[in-house]
């Protein structure tokens, strides 16, 4: 009876746990003015919620639904992964988001991403961009980024001469993939032998499904399919680290050639030298960040170009200007202007990037309303590109809203914004760049599945794959 007694008190005592904590964090702000809004359930928040109207295709929902509820605040607090969240709407949001980077906010992941790479946020945001740009001093820079244009257009080459040229229907999402992760390895890694770059390319998608993801580590679930996942690449990762350490001693590698030789050469302040579980972390990184957001956007460029002919009258200039064999070069990319305004409109319509966090290193005051120090900030990309405000009738697919100065200042961020936008945003430019010139230049094509749903997790994928029908130009058919 006694033992029956004591498990009964330890039974009512867990399940109590989450209540006491909410009862901790609710009292914790008695006395702040909280923006409006609702924590939803206990422990779990809106997550749900959060999640359930991206995979249902419409993932500004969640956010819209609370904007017109709480208007005319344009912020309200919710609670997604588990924790307090403040949502910043609009280009004001994002503005006073990126403006205060390391004054009043600094960057934060969710745990999904802690457990996914184990070494990301073991620093600051301020240490951490400080380290990275020691380690990519010339990588990223516009100017360094012209010599793998012809990388680029030699791997587009070979990409579609395996995966499209012969087809009568391809699926263009898992070949947009292939596509970025080629060049990603080729660039970061030197390789680009296909079946060694295939080795290693699904584990990643399960990587990036598990990043944003409800954190529970339980089989079957992509938040432990992304661990385990990342574990796999990691291993792989570490095995070429050892292998490029034994060219170096043989003099078969080139300190220049590609991050991976930066990385292992490159020490920090006090003289010392990165470990191989560090430098891999880093790589899996900038692999996931390398390939992942280009391949949707690269995806939905072929969606799109299906209704939009005039694409075709740029690029097929500039590849009639071309003597057989010759490659891309900078001046090349530099006409595609119209090309770049319709991947921008892409963009608009589809961001490859949803939203970012920050957290809030001190209380301070957004709007009349009080945000306390710990909580999270999130900012959405949605609130601006579909927001008649800032881009009249947005549904409508219109490249010339990119013509000239472009959008107002801070309603465009596919790539974020601040101290941390994007550093690859120019690396996507020329890779989708790259992509748009070769499929253009091979085919026409039509959807197969004029409808298709898209769902967001976390980005805009096509429900099947967008299969497309091809039909090659005459003149480049055997190109």
């Amino acid at each position: 009876m006694e033992l029956f007694f004591l498990c009964s008190i330890a039974l009512v005592f867990f399940l109590s746990l989450p209540f006491l904590y909410l009862f901790y964090r609710h009292n914790s702000t008695r006395g702040y003015k909280l923006p409006p809004g609702s924590m939803g359930w206990p422990v779990v928040g809106e997550s749900l919620e959060f999640f359930s109207t991206g995979w249902k295709g419409y993932p500004e929902k969640f956010i819209f639904d609370r904007l017109k509820k709480y208007k005319p605040s344009q912020v309200f607090k919710t609670s997604i992964f588990g924790e307090q969240v403040a949502i910043l709407c609009g280009a004001t949001g994002n503005k006073f988001l990126y403006s205060n980077e390391n004054k009043l906010v600094q960057a934060w992941w969710p745990k999904s991403v802690d457990k996914i790479f184990p070494a990301a946020t073991q620093h600051s945001s301020i240490e951490e961009a400080r380290t990275m740009r020691k380690l990519i001093p010339l990588f990223l820079k516009p100017e360094s980024l012209q010599r793998y244009i012809p990388i680029m257009d030699t791997i587009a080459t070979r990409h579609m001469e395996s995966g499209w040229e012969g087809k009568d229907k391809v699926e263009v999402f898992p070949l947009a993939k292939r596509y970025t992760f080629w060049v990603a390895c080729r660039l970061f890694l030197s390789i680009e032998d296909p079946v060694h770059v295939a080795k290693f390319a699904d584990p990643f998608n399960e990587i990036a499904a598990g990043i944003i993801s409800i954190p529970i580590d339980l089989p079957g679930t992509p938040f432990h399919k992304g661990i385990k996942s990342s574990k796999i690449v990691r291993k792989e990762l570490r095995a070429i680290i050892k292998q490029r350490k034994l060219d170096f001693a043989d003099g078969k590698a080139s300190p220049t050639q590609d991050i991976l030789s930066h990385m292992l050469l490159t020490s920090t302040e006090d003289g010392k030298f990165m470990n191989e579980m560090d430098i891999a972390n880093k790589i899996l990184g900038l692999l996931i960040g390398g390939h992942d957001t280009a391949s949707a956007s690269c995806t939905f460029i072929v969606k799109f170009l299906a209704e939009l002919p005039h694409i075709y009258e740029e690029q097929m200039e500039i590849a009639n200007s071309k003597k057989p064999g010759e490659l891309l070069n900078w001046e090349d990319i530099q006409k595609m202007k119209y090309s770049w305004n319709v991947a921008c409109e892409v963009m608009r319509l589809a961001p490859p990037l949803q939203g970012g966090f920050r957290e809030a290193i001190s209380d301070f005051m957004y709007n009349g309303f009080q945000i306390p120090k710990g909580w999270k900030l999130y900012w959405s990309a949605n609130t601006t590109h579909l927001n008649p405000e800032c881009f009249p009738e947005p549904q409508k697919f219109d490249p010339s809203r990119f013509d000239g100065s472009g959008p107002a200042p801070y309603t465009f961020v596919p790539f974020g914004g601040g101290p941390r936008m994007c550093p690859g945003k120019e690396y996507a430019r020329l890779e989708i760049l790259v992509f748009m010139y070769h499929i253009v230049k091979r085919f026409k094509w039509e959807k197969v599945l004029p409808n298709e749903k898209v769902i967001v997790n976390p980005m805009p994928i096509p429900e099947h794959g967008l299969p497309v029908r091809l039909f090659p130009h005459p003149q480049t058919a055997v190109a």
